[in-house]
């Protein structure tokens, strides 16, 4: 099944007074780029939910979110730091008594003195709390494989459909080659009627020859024996269960590069169309092919 990089999927659960929101969007990139928007409080589920990601995907763009609603599951604790409290108030009242101030230390100063007071949050967050959160990952990666699947096959029978229509053309290519043949026959045949006179004798071997040669320099029988194979390829992998994305850009690659050469080596205007519509066609999919996992 051809799969697409594209999807989205979206699961809350109700705890208590807590609404807790877990949403995956998934667009296309070369490789695999988890990319995790979580609390602070849950970083320490990161590598477990990257490898829950891994075993869904393969290739895409991975965002995570994950929010919470309502009452939170942190707790907050308020540390002081009373060796550097001491030592403030120690230097503050060597500085009043040097200088002879007057009045007293006022407690505001307290709040405007940084790392005197530190807030922390546990990250002791109950296991029946973790699993839930992981099942609802679990949930939204299944819903986003299914929306994946739902537009990988809408790729895939567009997909199909181009390449069908890419080797009707090179049909129309491989049989213009034995026309092109004939054409360059008969036009030696025309410039010899139209130059040389009746009583000199032609030598038919030699015109042969400069058919064969005028033949060689524009035959494209090669090229059109692998873009063939090429498709052929390219149909068998769209048919297959594994990621296939960059192995069908590299086929495209290749094709490409005999159409690319069928163009330059022919001097048949009719050929050269064709290799310029088929280059379109390949380009196209390339392009469809960027979103296939």
């Amino acid at each position: 099944m051809t799969m697409s990089m594209t999807g989205y999927g979206r699961d809350t659960i109700q705890l208590d007074n807590t609404t807790i929101t877990v949403e995956i969007r998934t667009v296309n990139n070369r490789f695999l780029d988890f990319n995790p928007k979580i609390p602070r409080t849950l970083l320490f589920l990161e590598d477990r939910i990257k490898k829950l990601v891994q075993s869904f995907f393969h290739r895409g763009r991975v965002e995570v979110y994950v929010a919470f609603e309502g009452e939170s599951f942190t707790q907050k604790t308020l540390r002081t730091d009373w060796d550097l409290m001491d030592q403030y108030f120690n230097e503050l009242s060597e500085a009043k008594n040097r200088y002879q101030l007057a009045g007293e230390i006022p407690v505001e100063l307290l709040t405007a003195i940084p790392d005197l007071f530190i807030l922390q949050e546990s990250e002791n967050q109950p296991t029946e709390l973790q699993d839930t959160i992981m099942e609802s990952i679990h949930r939204t990666c299944e819903q986003v494989m299914v929306r994946r699947a739902k537009e990988g096959e809408f790729l895939s029978n567009d997909i199909k459909e181009r390449v069908k229509s890419i080797r009707s053309m090179v049909l129309l290519l491989e049989g213009r080659r034995n026309e092109v043949i004939e054409e360059y026959r008969l036009r030696i045949k025309t410039r010899i009627d139209e130059y040389v006179d009746d009583s000199v004798k032609v030598d038919s071997n030699r015109i042969h020859q400069e058919i064969a040669l005028l033949a060689e320099k524009g035959d494209i029988s090669e090229e059109i024996t692998r873009l063939l194979s090429h498709i052929d390829h390219f149909n068998e992998l769209m048919n297959t269960k594994e990621p296939i994305g960059r192995r069908l850009d590299f086929i495209l690659q290749e094709m490409h590069r005999e159409a690319n050469t069928i163009g330059s080596k022919s001097t048949d205007s009719q050929i050269g169309e064709w290799s310029v519509s088929l280059k379109s066609d390949i380009e196209k999919i390339k392009e469809q092919i960027q979103n296939i996992e």
